[in-house]
């Protein structure tokens, strides 16, 4: 049986707001093997990135706050760590990809000064060692010329290089996670491929795990050994990458496979997009958060909440389509 390295359970974190606390992530459960690739797959504002912060303990900078529930790392629960405990396990532990490379750097430093300072800060190396280990680093992601390059600003490299750089921050102290939000968004296509073709042959080769933040179901097709959907703040289904893309059970899962264009050859008149729009976390609708955009919604959709329940192997869903207990069939008029 394959080994735990992070376990997510019941997570809960919201933002205080007039009203309370306004829950941007509810009853999130999600668990990755070692050596394992899951993707968080859903449209923007559904609760993504809140989640990969609150697992790595920084959501409290934003002003948020993880109200319930439980996150370990390695067997530790770090929801009750401080932060100065939190930051000897950053970097160390787990490390994050941002979604912007060059707003994640500091544009008034050199490349290799930043590799260098996490090196220094959590390997406590000196000087000379962390900048020798800082091009060993860029020659890893796959940067050119490394020793010229750890002397170069941001502004100096492309995009695609940036993130790179970023790459080889977060991968300096060999973590046992990596968390990756939306690593490829502002790249294009072809930078894009090679970005996702580093992280898999990294991956084989430190043996890390790796969470994938990301909207685009074809960027989970290529990296996800499973795949969590999260839509308003809550997971709706998760399953192995094959049977969710072969088998997708939740009415959301199926709309968002169904709006990613095809690439056999026969192109379709319009592309199918999902109507409406996700609902404001100030204004959630009641029972399952889904109905009001969903063709299959019931009468009890729109007033009970339906449980992450197996539909098969490994394979979960929240969707009353799937429950046969006393309830009303009658679907509901759109």
């Amino acid at each position: 049986m394959a080994e735990k390295l992070l376990e997510v359970r019941s997570l809960t974190t919201g933002f205080a707001a007039g009203q309370g606390l306004v829950k941007a992530a509810e009853g999130v459960t999600i668990s990755i093997d070692r050596g394992q690739t899951i993707c968080l797959v859903g449209e923007s504002g559904s609760g993504k990135s809140v989640t990969s912060l609150s697992i790595m303990r920084l959501v409290e900078f934003a002003g948020g706050m993880i109200s319930e529930g439980s996150i370990r790392l390695g067997g530790e629960e770090l929801t009750t760590k401080s932060q100065k405990e939190m930051s000897r396990i950053r970097g160390n532990k787990m490390a994050m990809i941002f979604q912007e490379p060059m707003s994640a750097l500091n544009p008034v430093f050199s490349v290799g000064e930043q590799i260098a300072e996490s090196i220094r800060l959590h390997q406590r190396t000196n000087a000379a060692e962390a900048r020798r280990r800082a091009v060993d680093m860029l020659r890893l992601v796959g940067i050119p010329d490394p020793h010229i390059r750890a002397k170069q600003y941001p502004h100096e490299l492309s995009g695609g290089m940036c993130q790179r750089v970023v790459i080889a921050i977060a991968l300096a102290c060999s973590p046992d996670l990596l968390i990756a939000d939306e690593p490829t968004t502002a790249l294009d296509v072809t930078v894009q491929a090679q970005i996702l073709d580093l992280l898999r042959s990294l991956q084989r080769d430190l043996g890390m795990s790796i969470l994938l933040i990301t909207h685009d179901m074809g960027v989970a097709a290529q990296m996800a050994d499973r795949i969590a959907v999260m839509y308003a703040g809550v997971i709706v289904e998760d399953g192995p990458a094959q049977d969710l893309f072969e088998h997708p059970a939740h009415p959301y899962t199926m709309g968002l496979l169904r709006s990613v264009p095809s690439m056999d050859g026969e192109r379709e008149e319009s592309l199918y997009t999902i109507p409406g729009t996700v609902p404001s976390l100030h204004q959630l609708p009641q029972g399952c958060r889904f109905h009001p955009r969903c063709q299959s919604a019931m009468a009890r959709c729109a007033v009970e909440s339906p449980p992450l329940e197996g539909v098969g192997p490994d394979h979960k869903t929240a969707c009353w389509l799937y429950d046969n207990s006393a309830g009303s069939k009658e679907v509901l008029s759109k």
